[in-house]
């Protein structure tokens, strides 16, 4: 089961990463890939009500702390004067040459809409069915971490060059969301919240149902985020 799970990730992860905007971010027009930037900044700001949603549909009181302890991580300090991890994009995406005026004017396309409006169904449906907490887990790590290190690590084409070391949101998040480690070895002392996440998704993976829970969710995932993507192939 490990090796068959591992290669059906993986090859999700592929075909994820080569579509067309992704594989060719250091081509593409300044224009359109500063519309990525404002457009990709909509999906991370339903990052911590995704995570909300999911730790309120939870019933394994261990992945709800895990989920909890991700979710507190993006509000550091507690005494307001540390950035937010959105704050910290927000900073980002102005020293990568956006103007501010640009950032204030945008506004969610309607398929940036429908990609976190499908989230937050593909989440609810997740809870409501049955091996619940498999699904549920599978959102958490797949959507909110797994692809998310592969879409900031095929946009740092572009930032690397540009931000390097002092990138301050993509540059921590495309190292510290990736899958480093096949599912069935992840440890609860892994450095990654995919790993971290992941030692509770392979114990919910126990049955033949669940797997096929996995593999469903997963499918849905990578549809919905290309479904994002395609936006910006249209000439």
């Amino acid at each position: 089961m490990t090796h068959e799970l591992d290669e059906f990730e993986d090859g999700l992860i592929a075909r994820f990463r080569a579509h067309p905007v992704l594989a060719n971010v250091a081509g593409l027009p300044e224009s359109r890939f500063h519309e990525v930037l404002l457009q990709r900044r909509f999906l991370s700001l339903a990052f911590t009500p995704a995570y909300d949603l999911a730790i309120d549909l939870l019933t394994d009181e261990r992945s709800v702390r895990i989920a909890r302890v991700i979710l507190r991580e993006e509000y550091p300090g507690e005494d307001g004067r540390s950035l937010s991890h959105r704050e910290e994009m927000k900073e980002d995406i102005l020293r990568l040459g956006v103007p501010r005026a640009d950032l204030v004017a945008s506004r969610p396309t309607r398929a940036t809409l429908a990609a976190i409006t499908a989230t937050f169904e593909l989440i609810s449906e997740a809870g409501a069915r049955e091996h619940s907490d498999a699904g549920l887990l599978t959102v958490l790590r797949f959507w909110g971490e797994v692809l998310v290190a592969v879409e900031y690590e095929q946009l740092w084409q572009r930032i690397g060059p540009v931000l390097g070391e002092g990138s301050t949101f993509y540059l921590p998040h495309k190292v510290h969301d990736a899958k480093v480690r096949p599912l069935a070895d992840c440890s609860p002392l892994a450095s990654t919240h995919s790993d971290q996440l992941g030692v509770q998704l392979w114990q919910a993976l126990g049955s033949a149902a669940e797997q096929a829970c996995f593999k469903r969710t997963e499918e849905a995932i990578v549809r919905i985020k290309t479904a994002f993507y395609d936006q910006f192939t249209a000439n």
